[in-house]
């Protein structure tokens, strides 16, 4: 490569990535990770970006490091894990700057020392081998780079390693422009992207090429700066100099030393030895051109005292540093005057010297050496102030008296140097000054004027506030205060006082929500087309609510509220029934009669067809079998129904086993055969009989569990004249706890509860989930943290009823984190409850930024938690707040999110009312629960001062009714951890232009060091079949395990001879294994469990190919794998349409391929019949509306009217989207349903691209979207008609979506533990899917480990303390309506600050 065409790719480089600096992303860089996360800073971007700070002088080597430090403990505190790297051919781009080469030294010894922070010198480069395989070990979440340095060499460097970065798909983040708050840093990330990737395997020799050639360049740099001031001297000869120099001051100082006195007398003296050096060769070449040698001799003596004085002024310097406390050094005088430029050379040497000292330190290994103070090694400012006063002020008679101390010091620091120089003599301590030369510049104001500026009066403006002082306490006495008669006190005119009256961030008046409302109301009722609108509003959200959830609507009427029982404990069944009573029982009885003959029917009209089809086909059969289960209600008719079922199953299982080989067993039969035992034995043991008894033992025979036939029925089982011998052909070949969990962990029968409760109608609760309605039952707080699609968000509409119950005034408010999730509730609130309320009263309401119906006059308002905020401070709008009964917080985790987190501490700390807290994802939830429940002691203080009459919780001067009821203060946590479904994952890779998917287990996400320090991450669980692959892998490299007997799957307590294996007891055994593959680790068998984890990992490597054009053929995958429907999830919003438009294309280019030639010619032909036809029907009607009608031309126009339903049906066949090009389930959603969501979006701006993606099966999901696209897309998924869609994370925020799949199709910043959880939760539709799959396509594979074992992360107070915060409580305590009420919400959100975080460290 030339060095034109060099030149020419370095530009083509710097290209490619100016071309990404538009596109990066201002994000936040400690998302959610907490143990796992790493990144890697380089070094060198650090120092480039730190010296370029304004604030920073020249020669302010103590305020560098002040920077760099405040920089990296910023860091630290905010849980940043990362190393800092210096590449060793990075320093060949400072030897154009002398002065910064021993501060990069400096700086990399000062980290070593004295910080633990990890760094990394071992690297040549970022090209390198060693380089590559610490980022494949390592795998950083992203590296920070500068993007310019401080040359164009250096600047190639940095493009150098961002473009080898990007290639090993390491996201690249920059380090300027970086801002920071208390909690999180935002920086420009520059994601590695395919293209990237492609630049850099396509240019790999070119690169590797200018990168040698770059190096080459700038070593020669180095030897041209060295030839320039030691000659002759080459680099080796220079480092033994220094190292010789270091060797001799060990034999002078044996006892040891300060850094900044070693560097100070090591630097000075060989840089004089230097110097002198310099000047000999410099007489040489003036003595060959016969000068006059005396006059030469004169001057290299003059100048070489010269620089003997400067290096005096040097070592006093030091001494200073050594004595001076910092505060003195601050009040130095700031010299303006540059150095004189006859010194310039002399100063670079010593810069050289220095470097080539700290280069060398390695030497003083086992020497007692302080490195305490690497980062104060030098001042310039104070030794300019040095140079100054001898100069100038010395001169004049101003004497300086340095007293004995600093004296002495600075002799025994110059006697150092004259030792240490040896060939010759550099003259005496003192004087100080021996020569006049000025070795500062002379300037017309070498100081710095500060004399003259006025410092004004400071301190504060006297006002009093009751808020403010009750907050800050006695702190105020001690701070200034100006006097009433200062003239910046008496400047201040007073202002009209501000009363808020419009809404403060769009001056909207406050009052148009609520009073305006009945009006509007009674104006617009007599407008048909405003009542139209009304009503189809309200028949699409019942519509849309009905999409959400199959719960019949429910009329709610106003009751008198009676106290409510305690439904967890049982009653006790009354001695002797009423005649009433016992009519009742015997009414149930009847209509349970009728009920059962009715069902009865049902399944002998069905029987004959399921059993014949279960002949033909076993497992199409069961299914339509189990169809029928589901609609059934009568456990006698189940019963009969799954005894059926059972005896097709053995009757199949031997016709297999009598016809094929043990290798080709279709053991789902035996699956089948076990379901139907496991439903018989758990749910109808009552029914059993001794013959049923006996069909189950034999069942169980034939599959060779004869352990369980013995408990099951002891005696002889009949076994068709079967002998003994010949009973192994049937057998499944294993135990029956292996064959259970390994083939049928989805189908384990879950622990429910049998018993109903009154309370809830549809289903029968969880035990937790009837503590959550105790918890509103008994008017209380709670804390839910339960996981995805568990049923939490049941309490939330279970406290809305009972409000509604209550009365018409009561409001229960839903605060939930987005808009999306606001359309969502409302449209599940409106189709589930309906109630007759007066004129202009309204049962939900919706307030978010850019839309409000019906906010300040309804009882369930959904809302954002800004604009709750806005309502909660209003001054005059205390009456309404003082309506809310309870408060709802959906997505509770936001509280430690990035944008508006503070505002859900405001709100959780001024309602005075119950809340229900819920979220799927918090690890610190006992922490959480404390703070809240500080801050409900606070409001129990503040109602107990204020008086009881507060409690009631409505006013009665506004309200007719009033409601009293008991208080309650108590914030429970409830907890449930167990999901319904398993979740198993999975890896795609790319091979071969093909797509191929491996089991991922969770236990290959670990380490031994990870399961020491933090053991089982806790929602780290195991599917049963991945539980037997953790114990068979155990037993496999431990051959002497002792527990192994114990710990065998058969031999288990938690499964041993159990017919039916129940989801928990294959929990206890997973648990059982997790505790032992521990103490291996902490007994001394860290290698075993290491090569357990290794083992468990997949075989496959990262994807290479493009995973762009491979992503329809992934869909494609999915659904001949039967596992769509799925979720795609990518963090680029252009990505998500682009991915989404490409399996539309890929689709329909298979449907060109496959339709036929005359396909179109046919399509034409009947499209011009078509329109002649119609042209025919109208001319037929125009002639018909002029004359009398004919018999025959009626005839006629029939005949045309026939043709044309019969060519347009012709048509519609034609053009029909064959089922394998389509995703789309037509029988999931009849047409005229279809066609009322389509009209939805009519008119909005991706309309028609959405509804052409819908008829594919296809669609995205958004934030730019408009809501309506966004209810298409879910109203049609949920029904099952669409089953591809991508997404990015604002999905994942509690939309309810659930799907059978989730695949993460795109790496990011943002894919993080908490948006992991959050999407994956979605996988695995309760009721319809026994297991959830979650594909990474495209993710690295330590980035997947990361994910899955990565706590989410602990939430953590925001200071939500501001300005605007602080003025708007003083202006709510001084004009709220009720100004009692109003002081102690404005004293909650003080002490929300101060109290909660003294309560609790992490909130």
């Amino acid at each position: 490569m030339g060095l034109e065409e060099h030149m020419m790719f370095l530009e083509k480089m710097s290209q490619l990535i100016m071309s990404a600096l538009p596109k990066a992303k201002h994000s936040s860089l400690f998302n959610d990770f907490v143990e796992s996360e790493f990144f890697l800073i380089d070094g060198d971007s650090l120092l480039a970006t730190c010296i370029c700070e304004k604030s920073l002088k020249q020669g302010q080597q103590l305020h560098f490091f002040y920077v760099i430090e405040c920089y990296l403990m910023d860091l630290i505190s905010k849980g940043g894990q990362f190393a800092i790297v210096f590449f060793k051919d990075a320093e060949y781009a400072y030897f154009s700057f002398p002065e910064l080469l021993p501060l990069r030294t400096a700086f990399i010894l000062h980290l070593q020392h004295n910080t633990t922070i990890d760094v990394q010198t071992e690297f040549s480069g970022c090209l390198s081998q060693g380089w590559k395989s610490f980022i494949e070990d390592s795998y950083p979440y992203y590296l920070m780079v500068a993007d310019e340095g401080l040359n164009h060499l250096q600047t190639h460097l940095f493009n150098f390693l961002i473009i080898q970065s990007w290639a090993i798909k390491v996201n690249v983040v920059l380090s300027s422009g970086q801002t920071s708050n208390i909690l999180r840093l935002y920086a420009y990330l520059m994601p590695s992207m395919y293209t990237n990737q492609t630049f850099f395997k396509e240019n790999k020799k070119k690169i590797e090429n200018a990168y040698k050639i770059l190096i080459k360049q700038l070593q020669e740099c180095r030897i041209l700066a060295l030839e320039s001031l030691f000659g002759n001297l080459k680099w080796k000869n220079m480092m033994d100099e220094a190292c010789e120099t270091i060797s001799l001051l060990k034999q002078l100082w044996p006892e040891g030393s300060d850094i900044r006195r070693v560097l100070c007398v090591t630097s000075c003296s060989l840089s004089l030895r230097m110097y002198h050096h310099f000047l000999e060769n410099r007489n040489k070449t003036i003595f060959d051109q016969n000068t006059d040698i005396q006059e030469v001799e004169s001057n290299c003596l003059n100048m070489m005292q010269e620089m003997e004085d400067l290096c005096k002024l040097h070592c006093l310097s030091v001494v200073f540093l050594l004595h001076l406390p910092l505060s003195q050094r601050a009040c130095a005088r700031f010299i303006t005057s540059h150095w004189a430029q006859n010194i310039q050379t002399f100063l670079k040497m010593k810069k050289w010297c220095e470097y080539f000292i700290l280069s060398n330190i390695n030497i003083f290994e086992f020497w007692n050496l302080n490195l305490i103070h690497l980062c104060d090694l030098s001042d310039e400012l104070l030794l300019k102030n040095i140079a100054f006063y001898y100069e100038n002020e010395n001169v004049e008679g101003l004497h300086l008296n340095l007293g004995d101390v600093i004296m002495k010091d600075y002799e025994h620091l110059w006697n150092t140097v004259s030792k240490l120089v040896r060939k010759f003599s550099v003259g005496k301590p003192f004087p100080l000054r021996t020569t006049k030369l000025s070795f500062l510049e002379k300037s017309p104001s070498p100081i710095k004027d500060t004399s003259k500026e006025n410092i004004p009066n400071l301190g504060f403006i006297p006002m009093s506030c009751e808020l403010v002082d009750k907050f800050v306490g006695d702190i105020l006495k001690d701070l200034p205060f100006l006097k009433s008669d200062d003239p910046v006190v008496t400047s201040l005119v007073k202002q009209k006082e501000f009363d808020e009256l419009v809404h403060w961030h769009s001056h909207r008046p406050l009052s148009d929500d609520y009073d305006r409302t009945k009006c509007q109301f009674d104006e617009k009722s007599r407008d048909p087309r405003f009542l139209r609108s009304v009503q189809k509003y309200h028949v699409f959200q019942r519509f849309y609510g009905s999409s959400l959830e199959s719960v019949s609507p429910k009329v709610v009427v106003t009751q008198a509220v009676k106290p409510k029982s305690n439904f967890s404990v049982p009653k006790n069944k009354k001695a002797h029934e009423t005649k009433a009573e016992i009519i009742t029982r015997e009414n149930k009885k009847r209509l349970l009669a009728k009920e059962e003959q009715k069902e009865e029917k049902k399944w002998n009209a069905v029987s004959f067809s399921i059993e014949e089809e279960m002949k033909e086909n076993l497992i199409s059969g069961i299914k339509n079998l189990e169809d029928f289960l589901k609609s059934c209600k009568s456990n006698s008719v189940k019963f009969r129904v799954e005894m059926v079922a059972l005896t097709a199953c053995l009757k199949a299982w031997k016709e297999q086993c009598r016809g094929k080989g043990e290798s080709t067993k279709d053991l789902s039969i035996a699956v089948q055969m076990m379901k139907r035992i496991h439903s018989l034995m758990e749910r109808y043991p009552e029914l059993l009989q001794e013959a049923d008894q006996q069909l189950i033992a034999r069942c169980l025979k034939y599959l060779g569990f004869d352990e369980l036939t013995s408990s099951l029925y002891p005696t002889q089982v009949v076994r068709d004249d079967i002998e003994e011998k010949k009973m192994d052909k049937y057998s499944v070949g294993m135990g029956p706890v292996r064959f259970q969990l390994q083939y049928m962990g989805h189908y384990l029968i879950r622990d429910e509860r049998k018993d109903p409760d009154p309370r809830v109608q549809d289903f029968i609760p969880d035990t937790w989930q009837r503590e959550l309605l105790d918890v509103v039952d008994n008017n209380e707080s709670a804390v839910i943290v339960a996981p995805t699609s568990s049923g939490k968000t049941y309490a939330s509409y279970y406290c809305m009823e009972k409000v509604l119950k209550e009365s018409n005034e009561g409001v229960v408010v839903y605060v939930a984190p987005t808009k999306a999730l606001v359309n969502q509730v409302a449209a599940t609130v409106q189709s589930r409850f309906t109630k007759n309320l007066p004129n202009g009263e309204a049962l939900c309401g919706v307030f978010t930024r850019d839309y409000r119906h019906d906010a300040l006059n309804c009882q369930v308002l959904i809302t954002v938690p800004a604009c709750f905020e806005i309502l909660l401070l209003s001054p005059h709008r205390q009456a309404w707040v003082k309506r809310i009964r309870y408060v709802i917080f959906d997505e509770v985790h936001c509280l430690g999110g990035e944008i508006g987190a503070e505002v859900w501490e405001h709100l959780l700390v001024m309602i005075r009312c119950p809340f229900l807290a819920l979220s799927a994802t918090i690890s610190n939830p006992e922490h959480l629960t404390e703070w809240l429940q500080s801050v409900k002691r606070y409001w129990k203080q503040e109602d107990n001062t204020m008086g009881k009459n507060r409690n009631a919780g409505y006013c009665a001067s506004s309200h007719k009714y009033q409601f009293r009821m008991k208080e309650s203060y108590k914030v429970r946590l409830v907890l449930y951890g167990e999901r319904y479904n398993d979740l198993e994952k999975h890896i795609c890779s790319i091979t071969h232009d093909d797509i191929y998917f491996d089991h991922f287990h969770p236990c290959a996400a670990l380490t031994t060091d990870h399961i020491e320090k933090y053991g089982f991450p806790s929602d780290l669980t195991l599917s049963p079949r991945e539980t037997i692959q953790l114990y068979d892998t155990m037993f496999q490299f431990w051959e002497s395990w002792p527990r192994a007997q114990e710990l065998d799957p058969e031999k288990s307590i938690h499964c041993k001879n159990k017919i039916v294996i129940k989801k928990l007891d294959a929990r206890k055994y997973e648990e059982s294994l997790k505790a032992e593959l521990t103490s291996w680790i902490k007994n001394g068998h860290a290698e075993e469990a290491k090569m357990v984890l290794r083992n468990l990992s997949p075989d496959s490597v990262f994807s290479s190919g493009n995973t762009v054009k491979m992503f329809p053929l992934l869909v494609e995958k999915l659904r001949k794998m039967e596992k769509l429907p799925a979720l795609f999830f990518l963090f680029n919003l252009g990505d998500v349409e682009e991915r989404a438009l490409s399996v539309r294309t890929s689709l329909e280019q298979k449907q060109a391929e496959k339709r036929s030639l005359k396909a179109d010619k046919e399509a034409h032909d009947v499209t011009n019949k078509l329109r002649k036809v119609k042209k025919s029907i109208e001319k037929q009607k125009t002639i018909d509306e002029k004359s009398q009608k004919n018999p025959r031309k009626m005839d006629q126009r029939l005949i045309h009217e026939a043709e044309h339903t019969n060519l347009l049906r012709t048509l519609e066949k034609n053009l029909e989207i064959p089922q394998e090009c389509t995703y789309a389930n037509q029988k999931a959603i009849d047409t005229e349903t279809l066609q009322m969501v389509f009209d939805r979006v009519k008119f909005t701006r991706k309309g028609e691209e959405l509804k052409a993606l819908a008829r594919r099966g296809i669609g995205y999901h958004h934030s730019s979207l408009n809501f309506k696209e966004k209810q298409l897309v879910e109203i049609l998924f949920r029904k099952g008609f669409i089953r591809v869609v991508t997404a990015t994370g604002t999905l994942a925020l509690g939309i309810n979506m659930p799907c059978k799949s989730v695949v993460f199709a795109q790496n990011s910043v943002y894919l993080d533990a908490l948006n992991y959880r959050q999407m994956s939760g979605r996988a695995g539709r309760r009721g319809q899917d026994l297991m959830g799959d979650v594909y990474f396509f495209d993710i690295p594979l330590p980035k997947i480990g990361k994910l899955i074992k990565s706590n989410v992360p602990e939430l953590r107070g925001q200071f939500p303390l501001s300005i605007t915060l602080v003025l708007r409580l003083m202006l709510l305590a001084s004009k709220g309506d009720d100004p009692e009420d109003a002081k102690a919400k404005s004293g909650a959100a003080t002490r929300g600050v101060r109290g909660g975080a003294q309560e609790n460290k992490v909130l």
